[in-house]
């Protein structure tokens, strides 16, 4: 059965190759979408490690000019009491410009003995800021005052670092960095989102500020209470204004930022989404066309065979089946290209996301096929014998 399929299959190359083609190119589109759909949802399945909801962010231009550092300190010690003093402001933090949700990102490398560990994200943080977005401590501390008298610079890494630097082992106390610039670890966090649900939290260490950092800073972490309202926050944009008086202020909530960074990482997913309803349209459009195409000229084949004795369900599992030869060709070539994503370590994704993809994206191809050949194959044998050789 199966050789006298493939002549048929063969005699219609041309016509066949294009809905090949077309299957093909939707089975590599429909894998990027699976790949992206699962790499999301596994992402999002993972904690935020944070909590935004009540978080507001006061964005400035660092427009104090001043060579005494003093003064310098003076001055922001001064704006965080007076933030800190008003009504619904829980706790204050200045933070580097890579805040939860946003588009900047700080990486540098981290060495450990003597071997070095690059694409680490870089997050500068004061001692109040574990209280601001309630990160959950894993082991060891935060930051405290303690810090200011010891020689070796305190980190803190989140768990993905940790894993990687030190395995199951204990990263409290250990080094790491050169002999001239060491680094101590004080502590560890759970890994942080900072891109947003559908995104990585990587691996991350936090610097603890010191007083010189007031010269390029130009964020502020303010926990409020729930019952903040706009009224609220007007009053806090006009005594940060009104301190900082040449600067341009701005007053963003973590929420909204959260949102907004979540739309911006599903674009992609979007755009793979409309391109793949097109193709799977058209291979629809195809397989619908090809079969009907063969009933109305294999009416003579179809009634001859139904004369001999073949029953209905046999000629259209007839037809049912080259549709799904034609899409098992195409498959076997599409999978030889999908499968060299987990082979090549592309992107450095785990190799059960390319695999998820692939086998979503054949199952999805195969019940495309099935359901567009059930119809015109249900019309092929609804053929009469007699109709169809006196049409002949």
């Amino acid at each position: 059965m199966f050789n006298h399929l493939f002549k048929l299959i063969w005699n219609k190359k041309k016509q066949n190759f294009l809905l090949m083609l077309e299957m093909l190119i939707s089975f590599l589109v429909l894998f990027a979408v699976f790949t992206l759909v699962v790499y999301y949802y596994q992402n999002y399945k993972k904690p935020l490690g944070i909590d935004y909801s009540n978080v507001w962010v006061i964005n400035y231009n660092n427009s104090l000019k001043t060579e005494n550092s003093d003064s310098l300190v003076m001055f922001y010690e001064t704006l965080r009491k007076s933030v800190k003093s008003l009504p619904h402001v829980m706790e204050v933090s200045f933070s580097s410009s890579n805040i939860p949700f946003s588009q900047n990102t700080t990486q540098n490398s981290i060495t450990y003995n003597g071997k070095q560990f690059s694409d680490i994200n870089d997050y500068k943080a004061e001692d109040s800021y574990l209280e601001v977005l309630n990160m959950q401590l894993l082991s060891g501390r935060w930051f405290s005052r303690e810090d200011d008298v010891f020689k070796d610079r305190p980190i803190v890494i989140n768990n993905s670092l940790k894993e990687l630097l030190f395995g199951e082992e204990d990263a409290i106390g250990k080094f790491t960095g050169t002999t001239g610039d060491r680094q101590k670890i004080i502590g560890v966090v759970e890994d942080v989102k900072f891109k947003g649900d559908y995104s990585v939290a990587g691996r991350a260490v936090y610097n603890r500020l010191d007083t010189s950092a007031f010269r390029w800073l130009e964020k502020i972490l303010v926990k409020v209470s729930p019952g903040a309202t706009p009224v609220f926050e007007e009053r806090l944009y006009r005594t940060v204004a009104g301190h900082m008086k040449n600067a341009n202020v701005e007053i963003e909530h973590l929420s909204d930022k959260r949102k907004n960074i979540n739309y911006f990482l599903l674009v992609p997913m979007i755009i793979l989404l409309i391109v793949a309803g097109f193709l799977i349209i058209n291979v629809a459009l195809g397989i619908f066309g090809v079969l009907w195409y063969n009933i109305n000229k294999r009416k003579g084949e179809i009634g001859l065979r139904r004369a001999v004795g073949a029953t209905g369900k046999s000629v259209a599992v007839q037809l049912v089946t080259e549709s799904v030869i034609l899409a098992t060709l195409s498959l076997v070539i599409g999978i030889f290209f999908a499968i060299q994503f987990p082979l090549l370590n592309v992107f450095d994704l785990p190799s059960g996301i390319y695999l998820s993809g692939i086998f979503l994206s054949v199952l999805f191809i195969y019940l495309l096929v099935l359901i567009c050949s059930f119809y015109p194959g249900k019309q092929a044998a609804a053929i009469y014998p007699a109709a169809a050789l006196h049409e002949e």
